[in-house]
Protein backbone atom coordinates (compact mmCIF):
# COMPACT_ATOMS: atom_id res chain seq x y z
CA UNK A 1 0.00 0.00 0.00
CA UNK A 2 1.41 3.55 -0.92
CA UNK A 3 0.55 6.58 0.48
CA UNK A 4 1.25 9.60 -1.07
CA UNK A 5 0.69 13.83 0.13
CA UNK A 6 2.23 17.26 -0.23
CA UNK A 7 3.45 19.46 1.86
CA UNK A 8 4.65 23.37 1.57
CA UNK A 9 8.19 24.89 2.40
CA UNK A 10 8.53 28.52 3.57
CA UNK A 11 11.19 29.35 1.18
CA UNK A 12 14.74 30.29 2.25
CA UNK A 13 14.53 27.16 4.48
CA UNK A 14 15.30 24.38 1.78
CA UNK A 15 18.78 23.55 3.58
CA UNK A 16 17.40 23.72 6.78
CA UNK A 17 14.68 21.07 6.12
CA UNK A 18 17.28 18.74 4.98
CA UNK A 19 19.83 18.83 7.38
CA UNK A 20 16.97 18.31 9.75
CA UNK A 21 16.03 15.32 8.17
CA UNK A 22 19.47 13.95 7.45
CA UNK A 23 19.80 14.23 11.57
CA UNK A 24 16.32 12.39 12.09
CA UNK A 25 15.88 11.46 15.93
CA UNK A 26 16.23 7.96 16.31
CA UNK A 27 13.06 7.46 18.33
CA UNK A 28 11.15 8.89 15.25
CA UNK A 29 12.71 6.87 12.72
CA UNK A 30 12.41 3.72 14.94
CA UNK A 31 8.23 4.94 14.75
CA UNK A 32 8.12 5.32 11.59
CA UNK A 33 9.66 2.07 10.87
CA UNK A 34 7.35 0.20 13.73
CA UNK A 35 4.64 1.76 12.05
CA UNK A 36 4.46 -0.25 9.31
CA UNK A 37 7.05 2.32 7.09
CA UNK A 38 8.86 0.19 5.16
CA UNK A 39 10.22 3.18 2.98
CA UNK A 40 9.31 7.44 2.81
CA UNK A 41 10.29 9.30 0.28
CA UNK A 42 10.59 12.92 0.61
CA UNK A 43 11.09 15.21 -2.89
CA UNK A 44 11.35 19.56 -3.18
CA UNK A 45 10.05 21.11 -5.56
CA UNK A 46 12.69 23.81 -5.65
CA UNK A 47 10.22 26.55 -7.85
CA UNK A 48 7.50 26.19 -5.57
CA UNK A 49 8.73 24.92 -2.31
CA UNK A 50 6.07 21.89 -2.69
CA UNK A 51 7.18 19.08 -0.71
CA UNK A 52 5.82 15.82 -2.42
CA UNK A 53 5.81 12.88 0.60
CA UNK A 54 5.61 8.79 -0.64
CA UNK A 55 5.58 6.16 1.78
CA UNK A 56 5.39 2.21 1.25
CA UNK A 57 3.39 0.69 3.85
CA UNK A 58 3.40 -2.93 4.75
CA UNK A 59 -0.23 -4.77 4.13
CA UNK A 60 -3.13 -4.11 6.62
CA UNK A 61 -0.87 -0.52 7.72
CA UNK A 62 -2.13 2.42 8.16
CA UNK A 63 -0.31 5.86 9.68
CA UNK A 64 -3.86 6.98 11.07
CA UNK A 65 -2.54 6.54 14.61
CA UNK A 66 1.14 8.25 14.23
CA UNK A 67 -0.42 11.94 14.66
CA UNK A 68 -1.07 11.42 18.21
CA UNK A 69 2.50 10.29 19.02
CA UNK A 70 4.21 12.37 21.49
CA UNK A 71 7.23 11.88 19.53
CA UNK A 72 5.40 12.97 16.09
CA UNK A 73 3.50 15.91 18.13
CA UNK A 74 7.21 17.03 18.98
CA UNK A 75 8.69 16.79 16.07
CA UNK A 76 6.27 19.07 14.35
CA UNK A 77 6.74 21.52 16.82
CA UNK A 78 10.57 21.44 15.75
CA UNK A 79 9.43 21.45 12.33
CA UNK A 80 6.79 24.48 12.49
CA UNK A 81 8.80 26.99 12.46
CA UNK A 82 9.98 26.48 8.33
CA UNK A 83 6.99 24.34 7.21
CA UNK A 84 3.46 25.91 6.71
CA UNK A 85 1.23 23.83 9.56
CA UNK A 86 -2.39 23.93 11.03
CA UNK A 87 -2.84 25.25 14.51
CA UNK A 88 -1.64 21.78 16.16
CA UNK A 89 2.35 22.35 14.37
CA UNK A 90 0.79 19.32 12.26
CA UNK A 91 1.87 20.07 8.28
CA UNK A 92 -0.64 21.27 5.86
CA UNK A 93 -1.47 18.76 3.56
CA UNK A 94 -2.38 17.79 0.30
CA UNK A 95 -4.28 14.59 -0.22
CA UNK A 96 -2.70 12.73 -3.44
CA UNK A 97 -5.05 10.41 -5.83
CA UNK A 98 -3.31 7.59 -7.80
CA UNK A 99 -3.71 7.98 -11.64
CA UNK A 100 -1.42 6.00 -12.73
CA UNK A 101 0.89 2.81 -12.11
CA UNK A 102 3.06 0.63 -14.02
CA UNK A 103 4.73 -1.97 -12.07
CA UNK A 104 6.70 -5.21 -13.82
CA UNK A 105 5.16 -7.98 -14.57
Amino acid sequence: MTHAFTMKLIPGFEEEYKRRHDHIWPELESLLNNSGIKEYFIYLDEQTGTLFGFQILESNHSTARLPNDPIVKKWWAYMADIMETNADNSPVEGTLKEVFKLKNK
